[in-house]
């Protein structure tokens, strides 16, 4: 096995304090208070253009555009509920990966899913960047 030694601003053990971990909990408490109101412009002003969207054996990424409308479609026009369980792990400071166990309830049907999301810090903001999801 070879030797690996961290660069000095590479944020190898880089350990998130309780506010870091909260700041990225309250970010997506926005985001998904969004999504149950299909604010999908609002949304869109929280994003990193252009973002990735990564499924099974597809990568792309979605412009201003086509995020608002892929996304307003995937919101539908029903009552959306959503529950979830969220895993935050940082890179450094300004970048985390976050994984998220939910079930997502539109009227009377529920799926499980879960995803991963890369957030950016830009300026001392969050901005979502990526989303990987399998199976669509």
């Amino acid at each position: 096995m070879y030797g690996m030694q961290a660069a000095p601003s590479s944020g190898a053990g880089f350990v998130p304090t309780d506010d870091d971990v909260a700041g990225v909990l309250a970010w997506f408490e926005q985001w998904d208070a969004l999504a149950v109101a299909k604010d999908v412009e609002a949304m869109a002003d929280m994003a990193l253009f252009p973002v990735n969207a990564v499924t099974d054996g597809s990568a792309q990424s979605w412009d201003r555009a086509r995020f608002l409308r892929d996304m307003k479609a995937t919101l539908g026009d029903g009552d959306v509920r959503m529950e979830s369980v969220r895993t935050p792990v940082f890179v450094n400071a300004d970048l985390v990966f976050v994984i998220t166990d939910a079930t997502i309830t539109a009227g009377d049907f529920s799926q499980v899913v879960r995803y991963g999301d890369l957030l950016v810090k830009v300026d001392g903001k969050w901005l979502f960047q990526t989303m990987v999801q399998g199976g669509w």
